[in-house]
């Protein structure tokens, strides 16, 4: 509680430019439109195409929140990128998005890799930046996961997307509470960084069983330490895995269900991405409304699982 919260004051997302339908995946690889839908919630995603990478995603939706901000680059205290695929080792791809950006020289840019979960835990780093003279921030989550998949193995090729969703937050007298789990484990694994990363590989139904539980666990954890209950949330916004997963939780919780956002039929699994980008498409469609609470759940590979409330702010009055 108290003067160390955040507020959204403007988002913006991308995906890739190539839409890929369960049908295209049934040309290559045994299974159906019917198997995927039944099993995940998922119709279309997003890959890359020419041109397009991990970086040009982050910056495309980057580019997009810190336009429609309007505040000062002077009082950027950090730049902050959520990812598991970055297109190089190093740089980070904070850095390279500062540089395009134009952003001030002495800013925080760095990388977090918490997967699924690592959008939350790159929100909750950025707070250690923020002060009253530099109160806001730009949060990226951004994936280019089609160049991990096997296109052979049916039970992950048909599952993740690409894109990229990004936030400017700014430090806010609003409630704030939040938690990370995590119970190591190669549940889900990539080896290697860069070029020569080997392709994603998971254990579904370990997978499930760990959401089905840590979600529900870091929903009440993050709930707890902002002293609000879940009556008290405007919009809950997942990671968007599988849509069994999020409907197995609606129901043990009690959730309202339309308070749940759901986009997992048209981008699939974007790992990091995947919650700034349903905040971005919320933004689009007029959903938030300035003062409204947004708590936000990730979970995943590492495994991992963690949550944060923030405040929709929209624009205030330290803008240019």
């Amino acid at each position: 509680m108290g003067n160390d919260g955040l507020s959204i004051l403007s988002s913006g997302y991308a995906a890739g430019s190539r839409v890929v339908t369960n049908e295209d995946f049934a040309r290559i690889v045994d299974t159906s439109d019917e198997w995927i839908r039944s099993r995940t919630g998922i119709v279309t995603r997003h890959f890359g195409g020419e041109g397009e990478s991990t970086t040009t995603l982050a910056l495309s939706a980057a580019r997009s929140a810190l336009e429609k901000a309007g505040i000062s680059k002077e009082k950027i205290a950090a730049i902050i990128c959520a990812t598991m695929s970055a297109d190089h080792a190093t740089p980070s791809t904070a850095c390279l998005l500062q540089r395009e950006l134009s952003l001030p020289e002495n800013i925080a840019a760095i990388d977090v890799n918490a997967a699924c979960s690592g959008f939350v835990a790159a929100l909750l780093a950025c707070r250690s930046f923020l002060t009253d003279e530099r109160p806001y921030a730009i949060v990226i989550g951004a994936e280019q996961l089609s160049r991990l998949l096997d296109f052979t193995d049916r039970t992950t090729c048909v599952l993740f997307g690409d894109g990229a969703g990004a936030v400017v937050v700014r430090k806010a007298e609003v409630p704030f509470g939040s938690c990370l789990f995590a119970k190591g484990g190669t549940e889900i694994l990539a080896e290697g960084a860069g070029p020569e990363v080997s392709h994603i590989r998971m254990d579904g139904w370990a997978v499930f069983r760990f959401a089905v539980e840590a979600l529900p666990a870091a929903m009440k954890e993050t709930l707890k330490n902002a002293g609000l209950s879940v009556h008290e949330i405007d919009h809950i916004v997942c990671h968007q895995a599988n849509e069994r997963i999020l409907e197995h939780v609606i129901k043990k919780e009690q959730l309202e269900d339309r308070k749940v956002y759901r986009n997992i039929d048209h981008f699939g699994n974007t790992s990091a991405a995947s919650i700034p980008m349903a905040i971005g498409e919320m933004e689009e469609r007029g959903l938030l409304k300035t003062g409204e609470s947004l708590l936000l759940m990730g979970f995943g590979a590492g495994l991992t699982a963690g949550g944060v409330v923030v405040f929709y702010g929209g624009h205030d009055e330290d803008t240019q």
